[in-house]
This record gives structure tokens, C-alpha cells and sequence, in this order.
């Protein structure tokens, strides 16, 4: 098959250009070229910048996010083209955070107090009115450095004061509710007969550094599992599924909640694409070829190729100045990576990777290997029927590889589980899900 994947600034679908490649597809893959990623898939893939002359060559476009390209391939469905990805109209859905919301509400799912600012005064005068905190994210911009989630009323006016002395404004944004809880999100992929069989439960570790702490950076790891029945899926996913297929939408939508003390699940946001690394982790549990799969979603086929209620762990690899370089402009590729054995590579998802000439470890002769294009370089994944069980395996896997610049990982992915897995089960969520084999024994 050929495969068109039409990609952003950022760089993210290498692994799945080079899994479908592995796969026997021919692939091209779509990035603009940036400084930051000029080097990022070189010698691994075919890399193109521009896709036009490719767009009636594919027989399957995939895209791996949803700020660009999003007209061109909306009108490439229209004529019967075989596209995975965002829509015009579902992107906003994501994009525009008062947009998410609106649609939450329309269908009858409860949402967070929250109110529309398009600037600073406004927001600062709101924030000391209400003398409480809450959480920030704009509308319309993917910088996550403008997303906060204040601790107190003073910690939030301090940011919407720098924010607005840095004239970082690009966007309105909303200030949300503060919700207590657990963190848990479900995700599905959807095609024009609905829902595939198999929802996506997943936890996100956000944080930089063990115990959540340190810088937010998107993920550094990620838990999930497919199961034919989730509680929280009948409660955020199921209600849309009228409206997602009037939109013409095919491909993943993930809803991520905060279920408080009660049980009440508490939409924050909506994933309009693939997440990263979720995708990448999910492929763990995508059983058969990598592409034919997502084909057959987009002609209404469920494939039903997700191996169920096996658990999924990941683990995000970096390098110094993770996650600064872009600002630090620090020297971060052509970096060997070196223990990338036949049995690992499976379980290895390369993110910003190329190739590159190096001492071979054996020999010592300059051989070609796989090496560092950016700092985000891989993350390394691994399946258990627990938590532990995958997460030890993950970081077992983890330390065969060695990167000669100081390779940085959090070492705690899935931890938190062992204290949360039972308060939600409470309230029937995450059923099934064990943090340890030991404890499932006992509770048996």
C-alpha cells in the first residue's frame, strides 16, 4: 500500500512511518522542514516537504495531528480519498477549548464551570473577585507553556501578569474550575459505522520528573489498556458518536476527565488525532499490519485487531536540554544510540531519530546506526497483564540501550496507579486493571 503520512513542525510520526515501512508499505512522509527537524527521519525514511504531488499517489493519507493540511484532506474525502485524521471541524473541538466545551454541554455531559477571557485585566480582576484558583489554557495555540494549573488565587495572577508583560496573548483563553481527583481519560477510534470495538483506557504522567514534578512537557509515559466495556467511555464517548459521524470524522478521539470523590467524571479536554506517545504505545497492542488496519477504519471496517485488556507501558527517552534545546540551542543530534537489538526493536518507537555513521560496538569500524535528531528521541514500551508487570519490562528494555549524552527518563511510570486503580474501581471504573499480581490474588 502507499502511505502518505502528512505531519507538522513537530515531527512526530517517524515510528509509524517506519513501522508501516517495516510492514512492506511504501511510505513518504510529509514534515515542513524546520531547523529543529530538518534532521529528524533522514536515512530512515522517505522524507518529502511537499505532499501535493502525492495526494492522489496514496492509497491511505494518515494524519498525525490537527493544525495543518486539515482543508486539503477534507476535500480529498469528498472525492473518495482514504484519509485518517482530523477534520476542519473536529480540530476546533480540540483546538478551541470554549469550542470543547460547547460540544460536552450540547450532549449532555457536565463540564467545569468556566469563562472566555480575551485579556489579561479581565482575567487578573476575575481571578481576585473570586480569590480561588484555576486552571488556564488558551484557545487556538498549541504553546503548552500558556496552560497552568494554579495552586492558589496569588500563583495565577503572577502568571497572567507575565504572560502579560512577554505579550504572549496570541489567542482568547479560558480560565476552568479547579477539579480534585484522579486523572484517567478514554479514547476510541472511530470510522463512518461508529466506534471500533475496543475503548482506550489510559493514564498520562505528565510531568518531567518523578512524583510529578518539574516542568509539564505533554507526557512522559503513559499506562493504557483496550477493553470491550468502560463506564467512563458510556458517559463521554458514546454520547458523540451521532455528531462525530455527520462530521465525516474517521480516526481517535480521546476525552480526558477528572473523576472526583463522588464518582462524577469531569471532562477537561478533547484529543482530536492520534496522542503521543499514546499512539506509539498503542501499538503494542495493535495486532497484523500497521496500515491495513487503519485502511479498513476508514471504510467502515472494524478490523477488531486490539488485543484486549493486555496492559500497555511507555516510557519517553531524552537527552540534555530536554525539553529547552530549542532555546538553548544546545548540539543534541547525530548522537549514536547504541543496544538496538532485533528483539528490541519492536518495543522501540522512534521519535526524533536518524541515522547516522559511528564506531560499531563490536568492531570499532564506522558503521551506519540509528542516532539522536533532536532531544526527544524514543520511547520504549512494553505489555503485562498488571501494571507492574509491564512497567518492570519497559525498564528492563530501557536499560539496554545506551546513549552517550546523559539519556533522561522518568523511572516512575504507573506508580501512582497502585494507590488510585482502587479508589476508582469504587465507583466502577478501570475495572480489571491491576496495579500488582499480588493484590489481584488477594481481591480473587
Amino acid at each position: 500500500m502507499r502511505v502518505l503520512i502528512l505531519d507538522g513542525k513537530l515531527a512526530i510520526g517517524l515510528d509509524f512511518a517506519m513501522r508501516a515501512q517495516r510492514d512492506g508499505h511504501t511510505v513518504r512522509w510529509c514534515v515542513p522542514e524546520t531547523p529543529r527537524n530538518k534532521d529528524i527521519g533522514s536515512g530512515l525514511v522517505d522524507v518529502i516537504r511537499d505532499y501535493t504531488t502525492s495526494l492522489r499517489w496514496a492509497d491511505l493519507v494518515f494524519l498525525t495531528e490537527n493544525t495543518m493540511h486539515l482543508r486539503t484532506t477534507d476535500a480529498l474525502r469528498k472525492i473518495g480519498g482514504c484519509v485518517v485524521g482530523a477534520t476542519v471541524e473536529t480540530a476546533k473541538w480540540e483546538i478551541d477549548r470554549t469550542t470543547g466545551m460547547e460540544v460536552f454541554e450540547k450532549h449532555g455531559i457536565k463540564v467545569p464551570d468556566y469563562k472566555e477571557f480575551s485579556n489579561y485585566d479581565q482575567a487578573i480582576a476575575y481571578v481576585k473577585k473570586e480569590d480561588r484558583p484555576f486552571v488556564s489554557k488558551p484557545c487556538g495555540s498549541d504553546d503548552k507553556s500558556l496552560s497552568y494549573v494554579a495552586k492558589n488565587p496569588a500563583d495565577l495572577v503572577y502568571m497572567l501578569e507575565r504572560w502579560k508583560k512577554a505579550n504572549k496573548l496570541k489567542c482568547d483563553f479560558i480560565l476552568q474550575e479547579k477539579m480534585d481527583g484522579i486523572e484517567m481519560a478514554v479514547g476510541g477510534w472511530f470510522g463512518p459505522r461508529g466506534f471500533s470495538r475496543g475503548w482506550c483506557e489510559n493514564f498520562e504522567f505528565k510531568k518531567l520528573m518523578n512524583g510529578d514534578l518539574g516542568v509539564a512537557t505533554g507526557e512522559q509515559g503513559t499506562v493504557l489498556r483496550y477493553v470491550a466495556k468502560s463506564k467512563l467511555a458510556d458517559k463521554v464517548l458514546k454520547p458523540l458518536a451521532e455528531t462525530l459521524m455527520k462530521a465525516g470524522y474517521t480516526g481517535y478521539i480521546d476525552v480526558n476527565c477528572i473523576i472526583d470523590d463522588k464518582g462524577t467524571p469531569w471532562p477537561l479536554e478533547f484529543t482530536m488525532r492520534p496522542g503521543w506517545p499514546t499512539f506509539n504505545i498503542q501499538q503494542e497492542l495493535h495486532q497484523g499490519d500497521c496500515v491495513q488496519w487503519l485502511a479498513d477504519l476508514a471504510d467502515g471496517i472494524d478490523a477488531n485487531n486490539f488485543k484486549m485488556d493486555e496492559v500497555a507501558l511507555g516510557v519517553c527517552m531524552s537527552i540534555p536540554d530536554y525539553p529547552y534545546s530549542h532555546l538553548t540551542q544546545k548540539e543534541v543530534t547525530g548522537i549514536p544510540v547504541y543496544g538496538l537489538t532485533d528483539e528490541l526493536w519492536p518495543h522501540v518507537h522512534c521519535c526524533e531519530m536518524m541515522e547516522t555513521t559511528a564506531p560499531d560496538m563490536e568492531t570499532l569500524q564506522p558503521t551506519k546506526i540509528p542516532a539522536t535528531a533532536g532531544d526527544y528521541v524514543l520511547v520504549m514500551s512494553a505489555t503485562g497483564k498488571t501494571v507492574k508487570v509491564a512497567k518492570e519490562l519497559a525498564y528492563e528494555r530501557v536499560k539496554e540501550l545506551i546513549i552517550p549524552n546523559s539519556p533522561m527518563y522518568r523511572t516512575d511510570i504507573g506508580d501512582r496507579l497502585a494507590k488510585q486503580l482502587p479508589e476508582l474501581q469504587k465507583y466502577g471504573y478501570a475495572m480489571g486493571l491491576s496495579f500488582d499480581s499480588k493484590k489481584m490474588a488477594e481481591a480473587a
